[in-house]
């Protein structure tokens, strides 16, 4: 049996602005959504492509819960696209926050940049042409 990686899973404080931030944004398709009524939860994934063959991101939102202290443990999820720069703008555009610009990497030559979701989780993009 090999191994995969699955998914990575980050607590968001607003359920739908985070679906649509990753959905409309960034152009991933809300998998599925599933209430948990007993235990005040609700978890959603989204992805590039379906569960069985690509790896997502799960979305958990405690009803109770409206925000989270990101602490610093967590690093970033990374998104492969192909015109950065392009990317970015639109990106902008909508409303999405850029915190490190389009350009290479300090000590390297991959062209990254870093934006925030809604709770001001880190997602990578790396310039990645085909």
């Amino acid at each position: 049996m090999s191994w995969r990686m699955l998914h990575t899973m980050i607590r968001v404080g607003n359920l739908d602005r985070s679906i649509d931030f990753y959905t409309r944004l960034l152009g991933m398709t809300l998998l599925r959504r599933t209430d948990y009524p007993e235990g005040r939860f609700t978890l959603a994934f989204v992805g590039y492509g379906e569960e069985a063959s690509n790896t997502v991101i799960e979305l958990t939102h405690n009803w109770d819960t409206e925000a989270y202290d990101l602490g610093n443990g967590f690093g970033h999820v990374a998104l492969g696209v192909p015109d950065i720069y392009a990317a970015c703008e639109v990106l902008a555009a909508n409303g999405a926050k850029i915190t490190r610009p389009p350009g290479p990497m300090k000590h390297g030559s991959t062209v990254i940049a870093f934006i925030e979701d809604p709770d001001g989780y880190k997602i990578e993009l790396i310039e990645h042409k085909g």
